[in-house]
């Protein structure tokens, strides 16, 4: 939390890449790359909750594993690959919010960008 802001880290990394098979979970260097963008909200000491947005409960998993959570996994609907990550965010706030937990601030990050480390997460939040 900062400022008094309660901030709610976002990874969203669905399974059903077309492109490459599975490329959220394949290896880069020696972690799955949806490792690396939770890894950088944790060590941010920033974030009052990590979400990994996924429809895999392998994903979920592995991603427990680093430090997110994945209370719900991603509808069908919000899986394809013409979904937005705008409606995915919306859906994670609005089921949230039935659970009476509300953010002030969002953070996404997207395994394919594994170079984004924690340094860069506090940047963002240094306002």
């Amino acid at each position: 939390m900062i400022k008094k802001k309660k901030i709610l880290g976002v990874v969203t990394a669905r399974s059903g890449s077309k492109g490459l098979k599975n490329k959220n979970i394949l290896k880069f260097g020696n972690k799955p790359l949806l490792a690396y963008p939770i890894i950088a909200l944790k060590k941010s000491l920033m974030m009052d909750y990590i979400f990994l947005s996924t429809n895999s409960k392998l994903y979920a998993k592995k991603g427990a594993k680093y430090g997110s959570k994945t209370p719900f996994l991603r509808s069908k609907k919000l899986s394809t690959d013409r979904a937005s990550s705008e409606d995915v965010i919306l859906n994670i706030l609005n089921l949230f919010k039935k659970k009476n937990k509300n953010f002030d601030i969002i953070i996404l990050l997207e395994p394919t960008s594994p170079l984004t480390n924690f340094k860069d997460v506090k940047k963002i939040l240094n306002f």
